[in-house]
């Protein structure tokens, strides 16, 4: 952790009665094919096919969140939180746009982005869209909750954005990380007024496991093999496999390795997303990356706004 960021997380005192406010912020990142560095996440190819296979499950991932909390919204009682549902569809829209720009460009570099489009399209069209809307709901908070871990986990570790020089990339996982973390109580807090089964919220988080860390791995691992099949033989991919792993999987610094006990804190009872405090990393990033004159998302942003209360 850098010394503004301790800094920062000494300082803050944060209210938990006092939410911050969560606003809309729409973004034009223009991505340049030319520039696309395909090595983004510490200079490695399988490491960072993975994101690069996250990026492309979570245009349909968040086009499910959207369709089910624009569902559930008019069963929300309270005013505010359905006003946060409404920032949440708001920004995952965005999300889900400019990531489906930003594969249009994968597509360009070779990568499978229309196959793989299809196989998610099967998947969230004939397997998770037909599920009642209950377990959407539940799944919904589930896939949630994994995006949070990995919002933190970047937030803990802001050096993975650095080892690059595509600046547009940079931007856009940034942009997301932060966002993921503003809003990563909403969809919990609608699971819970509206059900709180707590046997229904494991199914959602077991599918939701299963999908991020499960299906989404094998899709980035075939990612490099499809692009140049000569990979399956050379000793330098190898190599390049052992370092991605532990990237992804290590106890120690891996992306989900490490974090395996905010993942699983999941299963507590009493469980709520803000047991994980990541007030003081927003504040900071928001300093970092919103800055008028300075800030990293400053350049490619193009409007912010904060719905009002539904009445």
């Amino acid at each position: 952790m850098n010394t503004a960021l301790a800094e920062a997380t000494e300082q803050l005192q944060f209210d938990a009665r006092e939410k911050p406010n969560v606003p809309v912020r729409h973004m034009e990142f223009n991505f340049d094919s030319a520039n696309l560095d395909d090595r983004f996440y510490e200079g490695t190819e399988l490491a960072s096919a993975y994101f690069e296979a996250l990026s492309i499950f979570l245009t349909y991932g968040e086009d499910l969140v959207i369709d089910t909390a624009r569902y559930h919204r008019q069963f929300v009682k309270d005013p505010e939180l359905k006003r946060l549902v409404t920032v949440l569809i708001g920004q995952e829209a965005i999300h889900s746009k400019m990531h489906n720009e930003f594969n249009d460009v994968l597509a360009e570099h070779r990568f499978p982005v229309t196959f793989y489009r299809f196989l998610a399209d099967r998947v969230f069209e004939y397997g998770f869209k037909r599920l009642s809307n209950r377990m959407q709901l539940s799944l919904m908070a589930g896939i949630e909750h994994f995006t949070a871990v990995l919002s933190e986990y970047m937030m803990k570790n802001e050096a993975v954005f650095y080892t690059t020089d595509d600046e547009k990339q940079r931007a856009l996982w940034m942009w997301h990380m932060l966002e993921e973390s503003e809003h990563k109580d909403i969809a919990f807090d609608v699971f819970q007024e509206l059900s709180g089964d707590y046997a229904l919220r494991m199914r959602g988080f077991a599918l939701a496991a299963f999908t991020i860390l499960v299906l989404v791995p094998l899709g980035g691992s075939l990612i490099p093999l499809i692009r140049k099949p000569t990979n399956l033989i050379s000793p330098r991919y190898w190599k390049d496999v052992r370092r991605s792993l532990a990237l992804i999987a290590g106890p120690k610094k891996g992306v989900w390795g490490s974090t395996l006990g905010h993942i699983i804190d999941y299963t507590r009872r009493d469980f709520h997303p803000q047991d994980h405090d990541t007030s003081a990393y927003l504040e900071y990033y928001k300093a970092k990356l919103l800055h008028p004159d300075t800030g990293l998302l400053t350049p490619f942003m193009t409007r912010e706004f904060s719905p009002g209360l539904r009445g």
